[in-house]
């Protein structure tokens, strides 16, 4: 209540809130619906030469103008000012002309010179057989032209061939006559219609009078069929007949399910934003901080409070917008008439949807309040807050991007993603009432992960409370000249924090540009394409994985040896290495083939199934697929991820977080989402057993054991008997049974548990200063 009523009371973030949403959508409807008023007032300028050649029966024109029986009726329409090399037009209004003469005389003259161009470059172009109609020639055409079309103040030019007038009436009289050779009809050369698509005017223009030539030809067309007494069914023989099943309530809602979702999620963040920074970063400006902390409140209570009151402030302001949204939306769609509300229907959703909305509103609050009060509170200034929150609001923006993408739909894999799930999930139920029971299958995981997530989000917050050194972070400014001294201090025996972040970051890049540029050799025969395929893959753990990592230990620590943890590893450190591997891999199978038969992920790529059969194939020696599946990565992956990374982020001591993040930064890195997530659960046991182990040998062991038995697996050669234990699926690979499955399960968290005890009971060793730390011996740095 404290930190609501200080909230209450800060003008700005009340006037952000509450205030500006309220009167920010009706004024923007308004002044839209004004600027398309004002728009539609505007005369566009349409040129027609030759127009004395246009048939006069149907006639397209009347009194210098386009016949009003060829214009869309009932709907607000676009002005036109019609300007033809006919005297009696002359004296049409013009609204615009960029031209050097603004009169009709100029704009013909400007017109007859782009009707020389254009014909010349069509004539071209026909001759060397690069066209094949006019509408072509906007793409191919010259720069010259181009100016010559923006210069001229022209919006449309409409071209009239010699000889079109006198080429109709033949048609019609050899149609009267009845003729019935098609050779002897002299058919008339086209209409040629100039426009510029990346002109908003040219593009108005050309839609009103696209859309009258084709009235005017479907009437004229319709005359021939009636001279010639031929059924008027043969104007239109698919007699093709529109039904639209789809009523206003099922429209509106296609419309707001394509805004609430992505409105949902930018206005939760945004409301979360100032508040968040003026509970985090603000209180150490004002110099409060100190005040709050000596009350006698827990800390865990002061988060809590400034969550709770962030989180409120977000779902106020989240529902303030939609509902200002939705009540401006629909007063728009009203007042426009017949123009917009025969298209788009804006009926309020009804009350289920509206339901679902607040309930999509609550683990979207929760998740950004919880982060961005965590980059508040590390924050040391508001404007170093801001910095940290809006990269955070362009990835949001995103994430909103793709879900507004039509074919992106709820699926398995996306909810349990944050932000993605509870969008999709509002997307699809505001989008398919009638498939609400089949979507209501995902509402538990999105409810489930987002508060999973708003959880781990507040426990970092809470972390951050308990850390003095994060609280009472003073504002510096950039200094080149300590900037530079930073640069030469003495080197650590480890890498810090930010150096393993930045190694990730690079190692990310590396595989973003390694998917473009290298690329394995597909032509020769199958032989040459899997041995291509094969050195590429080594190139690429070597080049973008493993020397990045190994560099940046030699350049950036005293101590390579620490960095890596090359030390010598225990009997028993390697033996248990290579049994929890070999408990691993049937764990791991199964869990893909469950994944994989319930469409969790979607399917794999086409370079990554390329890479899987080549394991699978018995064209290369098994000792060579061995080193490149199973050998390289384990060596380069565990230098970079167990080793440099794994280092930096465990410098602090918090092995936990060490050991979470650097497994799902080696999951990242392998970019597919089935190897991710794959990759992320083993990454968390083999980080494990670095940290218990001080070795990477072990680790490395644990890594080309389960590559290795998973390359064996591909390629079916573990002759085990079907029975209670083991099976075999239709494409006869081996299936691990339930038993085999809890045997291993029982091992893997007996393993586990073992290794955290161990750890703990080191880490209160080392606290009391019993257990001495690791000293390198080349270096007087100590490691951790």
């Amino acid at each position: 209540m404290r930190e609501v009523r200080d909230q209450l009371r800060d003008r700005r973030t009340l006037f952000m809130i509450t205030i500006l949403p309220v009167l920010l959508y009706p004024m923007l409807g308004l002044g839209l619906v004004e600027m398309m008023l004002t728009f539609s007032e505007q005369h566009r300028t349409v040129v027609i030469l030759n127009a004395s050649e246009l048939p006069g029966d149907p006639s397209f024109l009347a009194d210098g103008e386009i016949d009003a029986r060829w214009l869309e009726s009932g709907k607000d329409r676009t002005p036109v000012s019609v300007i033809t090399d006919q005297a009696e037009s002359h004296s049409s209004p013009l609204a615009h002309s960029s031209g050097d003469d603004p009169t009709p005389h100029g704009l013909l003259e400007q017109a007859e010179i782009l009707a020389f161009h254009v014909r010349n470059a069509i004539a071209t172009r026909a001759a060397a057989g690069t066209v094949s109609n006019s509408a072509e020639i906007g793409r191919q055409a010259n720069n010259d032209l181009i100016s010559l079309f923006n210069e001229s103040g022209i919006d449309v030019l409409v071209l009239v061939p010699d000889g079109y007038s006198d080429a109709v009436a033949s048609v019609r009289q050899q149609i009267r006559n009845g003729a019935a050779e098609p050779a002897a009809t002299q058919s008339p050369s086209g209409l040629i219609v100039v426009r510029n698509s990346a002109d908003d005017k040219s593009v108005v223009a050309f839609s009103i009078v696209q859309s009258a030539l084709r009235s005017w030809e479907s009437n004229l067309r319709r005359s021939m069929f009636d001279e010639a007494s031929l059924p008027e069914a043969l104007q239109h023989p698919a007699r093709l007949q529109w039904v639209e099943v789809a009523g206003g309530e099922q429209v509106a809602a296609n419309v707001w399910s394509k805004l609430f979702p992505a409105m949902l999620v930018i206005m939760t963040l945004t409301g979360a934003f100032y508040p968040a920074i003026d509970l985090g970063a603000g209180e150490k400006e004002r110099g409060t901080m100190e005040t709050l902390l000596i009350s006698p409140a827990r800390r865990v209570e002061l988060v809590l409070g400034k969550f709770c009151t962030i989180m409120l402030f977000s779902v106020c302001s989240a529902l303030m917008n939609l509902a200002s949204m939705a009540i401006t939306g629909h007063q728009m769609a009203s007042s426009m008439g017949g123009g917009l509300t025969d298209t788009i229907s804006l009926q309020f959703p009804p009350a289920s949807a509206i339901i679902w909305v607040v309930i999509s509103l609550l683990p979207l609050a929760a998740l950004f309040s919880a982060l961005c009060l965590a980059l508040a509170t590390f924050a040391r200034s508001t404007k170093e807050g801001q910095n940290y929150l809006t990269p955070l609001l362009m990835v949001i923006m995103g994430l909103t991007m793709f879900c507004l993408w039509p074919s992106v739909e709820i699926a398995p894999l996306y909810s349990v993603l944050p932000v993605l799930n509870v969008a999709l999930l509002l997307k699809g139920l505001l989008l398919t009432s009638t498939q609400s029971g089949s979507l209501m299958a995902y509402a538990i995981p999105v409810l489930v992960s987002s508060f999973g997530y708003s959880l781990l989000a507040i426990w970092w917050a809470i972390e951050l409370y308990n850390n003095e050194t994060v609280l009472f972070r003073e504002a510096e400014k950039f200094d080149l000249r300590t900037w530079l001294k930073q640069l030469a201090r003495p080197k650590d025996a480890v890498p810090a924090f930010p150096e393993a972040v930045f190694c990730f970051v690079g190692l990310l890049v590396l595989q973003l540009v390694a998917i473009t540029w290298l690329r394995p050799d597909l032509s020769g025969t199958e032989e040459q394409r899997a041995l291509s395929m094969l050195k590429l893959i080594c190139v690429q753990q070597l080049v973008t994985i493993a020397c990045p990592a190994v560099f940046m230990g030699i350049i950036l620590t005293t101590s390579p040896r620490a960095t890596f943890r090359l030390r010598r590893p225990s009997s028993g450190a390697l033996l248990s290495a290579a049994g929890l591997a070999v408990a691993v891999h049937p764990l791991s199978i199964e869990l893909s083939r469950f994944l994989a038969e319930n469409g969790v992920f979607p399917d794999i790529p086409d370079a990554i199934a390329r890479v899987h059969r080549l394991m699978s194939s018995e064209t290369q020696p098994l000792w060579v697929l061995i080193a490149v599946f199973a050998l390289t990565p384990a060596i380069c992956e565990e230098l970079a991820f167990r080793g440099f990374i794994l280092s930096g982020l465990a410098r602090g001591g918090r092995l936990a977080v060490a050991i979470v993040i650097s497994s799902v930064m080696f999951g990242v890195i392998h970019m597919i989402p089935q190897q991710v997530f794959n990759a992320t659960l083993v990454g968390l046991l083999i980080g494990l057993v670095a940290i218990h182990s001080r070795s990477l040998f072990p680790v490395i062991l644990f890594h080309f054991i389960t590559n290795t038995l998973a390359l064996l697996h591909s390629r079916n050669m573990f002759p085990l008997p079907k029975g209670m234990l083991f099976g075999r699926d239709e494409s006869e690979q081996l299936q691990y049974h339930s038993p085999v499955l809890i045997v291993c399960s029982v091992i893997v968290v007996i393993a586990c548990r073992v290794m955290i005890r161990d750890l703990m009971r080191q880490q209160e060793a080392r606290r009391r200063g019993d257990l001495k730390p690791y000293v390198d011996k080349n270096t007087v740095s100590v490691s951790t």
